[in-house]
């Protein structure tokens, strides 16, 4: 029986404990498991999403047909829509009090609403791509389709600082919708069935939701896009999920994998 020498067997040594790293530093990942499951309107081309005050607000996507949305969301009802102009197409969505903030995918621009009556109150200016938009209680959180997230800061829409995100220490670009639920990032990746959970203090990716789940509940003749949509009702503890063109908007349990500090935000540059 051949055997390795002393010489060949130290490499060999080597590459086994550095797959056997790679394979524990692997953030854990369970399945997405849903609790209800809600009208959602099948036309809307989600791209931002988000609760406040029991109600759902979303922006759509598109051009001419972007939209930001107040709906029910227990039924799906629209109960007030605020179109944007046919060379606009919307993107993330976050909210910062009593205001809400809208992307636009290409034009550079975000728009500012009063919450209550959906007025336009102000548009603030951005160089890139707009994807998906959250806010974490001091500062906006950006993504722009790289592995970057921009921190942003609400008044002037100025980048104040920035957070490389990496899983098993490679970036992770494509990051989409957003939303920060108890001390961690959420966001979708574009056209993958999967939600990640970020680390605010170091971009590192604790854990994942496979959503496969989500996309098998759907009826079997839907015509669904990407999965992109995460709201957090806070004082319900309700998390939602949903996509583009889903005509199903789904509460999903809490995770049970991994954890982030509750206390941990973005730090300003």
């Amino acid at each position: 029986m051949r055997s390795f020498s002393r010489r060949h067997a130290g490499p060999w040594l080597l590459l086994l404990l550095l797959i056997c790293a790679g394979a524990a530093a692997a953030a854990p990942s369970e399945r997405a498991r849903i609790l209800a499951s809600h009208h959602h309107d099948p036309d809307a081309f989600t791209q931002g999403l988000l609760v406040a005050d029991g109600l759902l607000y979303e922006s759509t996507g598109g051009y001419g047909d972007s939209s930001l949305r107040r709906v029910a969301p227990a039924s799906g009802e629209v109960l007030q829509t605020r179109s944007l102009s046919r060379d606009h197409f919307g993107e993330g969505l976050a909210r910062v009090g009593a205001r809400l903030y809208q992307l636009t995918w290409k034009a550079g621009m975000a728009f500012v609403y009063d919450r209550d009556s959906l007025a336009r109150i102000d548009r603030l200016t951005y160089e890139g791509q707009g994807w998906g938009l959250t806010y974490d209680g001091a500062h906006l959180i950006m993504s722009d389709g790289s592995a970057t997230l921009q921190l942003r800061d609400p008044d002037d829409f100025r980048r104040v600082g920035a957070l490389e995100v990496t899983e098993n220490g490679q970036p992770v670009d494509e990051l989409n919708e957003l939303e920060y639920i108890d001390g961690e990032i959420w966001a979708n990746v574009w056209y993958r069935d999967r939600i990640l959970r970020i680390d605010p203090r170091t971009g590192d990716v604790i854990a994942s939701l496979d959503a496969a789940p989500l996309r098998a509940a759907l009826p079997a003749d839907a015509e669904a896009g990407v999965l992109n949509g995460i709201a957090y009702d806070a004082s319900a503890g309700r998390i939602y999920a949903t996509g583009k063109n889903w005509p199903r908007l789904f509460e999903i349990a809490r995770p049970t994998a991994g954890r982030a500090d509750p206390g941990a935000s973005l730090s300003a540059e």
